[in-house]
């Protein structure tokens, strides 16, 4: 047991208390067990709402499956906290911000998981709700040095940082959760992580709910790793981050952060280097950094001859690595910090080459190069694909918008035929309708033909709303072998 160094005499009789280690036993095996059966019940009893349906694609699943496993996670946490507060008497009105603006940011991923509404709107939601909480005055204000003296005010500076934090952090932990089980597990490492600081800073109701979050992620995790029977989906996955982001804010005293947040930073090490990876990779492409591919982290593995459960353990065992790192850090008050710094810059440029995303360091300028023209070829895609939505509503029929949209296929390499040696690539429009068409048997990787595809849906959609159909190759002769049109080199 222990206590708390500093009593927030603010908060009166509601003060915190000591926590005994029965006490935390239970909040984490009481928070595990609503999530694993809240969990079951939505397996069981949960009907057709909140479907993940599979394509033929990126969502490689073979049935529906539910993204709705961010809703016991959070009944689970939500449960743990108002017994804390009121029965366990740890503390609650300084969480009262927290708790509505996690309830807010929960809120938004759940609806998308019902309906989608859209990352611009996904993202005013969470600036929304950052915006919130830092009026509630849950802040970065000043930045000491937690390895020995000084602090530096923040002055106007702690609105943009904070809003940064608290946004970037659930969009991270969502960019990751495109496997079964690793957005889920590393958010369990990060709440153990938090406990201790919670341990180790003498807040016991830090403790306490980072422990609940713990064991409503266990108890998720039951069904969620490989094969996957539920989905995080984007209300698990905002939540997790937006709880991490939050309550790392209470981990050391008011505006003395510095220390916890490095803590979580090098904690994410993975995941931050996952989103590096991807919008220095779509920045060098040409494509929104929204734009999903599979080409992160654990594609990667699974491609260099991982299996789903062995590209997860590899990736258990660094975020771990890392949390035990991160607190060390902290623990022996930074002596050993520029030292760790320059290892992790030279794991992660080890990283970088390991897993394909440079080829060769001898090569890197051609690599470079060769990107920037497929950049340049797909500048191009998006060109004509904009083209091609015009002239559907320039042609009368949809005969004559057939030949148009089989030049532009064959201009952009693809045709509705299946010629020799040709390959289908299908892709799925609005009401379940899919389309098809063929691509030369090349060197170009798979996720360069789905951005090629991404820019017909336009005028394949728009042909549905005028005509009632699709452009279809009966009409149009067939060539003997496919078209000898060049093609973009690969990266």
């Amino acid at each position: 047991m222990f206590t708390p160094a500093i009593q927030d005499t603010a908060m009166g009789p509601w003060a915190p208390r000591s926590v005994s280690w029965l006490e935390m036993t239970c909040y984490f095996g009481g928070a595990l067990l609503v999530a694993a059966l809240g969990t079951w019940w939505i397996l069981h009893r949960g009907g057709r709402i909140g479907l993940d349906e599979p394509d033929t694609r990126r969502k490689l699943h073979e049935k529906a499956i539910s993204r709705l496993g961010g809703a016991p996670i959070f009944l689970a946490v939500g449960l743990a906290s108002l017994v804390a507060g009121y029965i366990g008497g740890l503390g609650w009105t300084r969480w009262l911000p927290v708790a509505v603006c996690n309830a807010l940011i929960f809120s938004v991923g759940f609806v998308d998981d019902l309906k989608p509404l859209g990352a611009r709107v996904k993202l005013v939601g969470q600036i929304g709700t950052a915006l919130i909480l830092y009026s509630l005055g849950v802040s970065i204000d000043i930045l000491s040095n937690p390895f020995g003296e000084g602090a530096l005010s923040l002055g106007w500076w702690s609105l943009p940082l904070t809003v940064i934090w608290l946004v970037s952090i659930p969009n991270i932990v969502n960019l990751i959760d495109g496997m079964d089980g690793l957005a889920g597990g590393f958010g369990l490492f990060l709440s153990l992580t938090l406990a201790f600081l919670g341990y180790y800073s003498r807040q016991p109701d830090v403790l306490v709910v980072s422990l609940a979050m713990a064991g409503a992620l266990a108890g998720f995790l039951i069904f969620n790793l490989p094969p996957a029977k539920i989905f995080l989906g984007d209300g698990g996955a905002y939540l997790i981050g937006f709880f991490i982001a939050s309550v790392s804010l209470f981990t050391s005293n008011k505006g003395s952060i510095i220390g916890a947040l490095l803590v979580i930073i090098i904690a994410l090490g993975v995941p931050i280097l996952d989103t590096l990876f991807a919008i220095i990779r779509r920045a060098i492409r040409g494509v929104s950094i929204f734009n999903a591919d599979a080409e992160h982290i654990h594609h990667r593995l699974i491609l260099l001859g991982y299996s789903k459960g062995g590209a997860l353990a590899a990736m258990y065992a660094v975020c771990l690595a890392l949390s035990l790192v991160g607190l060390s850090i902290l623990m022996i008050k930074g002596i050993a910090l520029p030292m760790v710094g320059a290892i992790l810059f030279l794991l992660a440029l080890g990283t970088a080459r390991y897993l394909g995303y440079i080829r060769s360091w001898s090569n890197f300028r051609t690599q470079i190069s060769d990107t920037m023209e497929r950049r340049r070829q797909r500048e191009f895609f998006r060109a004509y694909g904009r083209i091609l939505d015009f002239e559907v509503e320039h042609c009368a029929d949809l005969q004559s918008f057939a030949i148009l949209f089989q030049h532009g296929l064959e201009r952009m390499g693809l045709s509705m035929h299946a010629g020799t040696g040709s390959q289908p690539e299908v892709f799925t429009l609005g009401g379940g309708r899919s389309f098809t068409v063929h691509g030369p048997q090349d060197d170009t990787e798979l996720s360069e033909w789905h951005l090629r595809l991404d820019v017909l849906v336009p005028a394949l959609e728009r042909c549905l709303e005028k005509w009632k159909a699709l452009p279809s190759s009966t009409e149009i002769e067939s060539p003997a072998t496919f078209p000898d049109i060049p093609h973009s080199v690969t990266a």
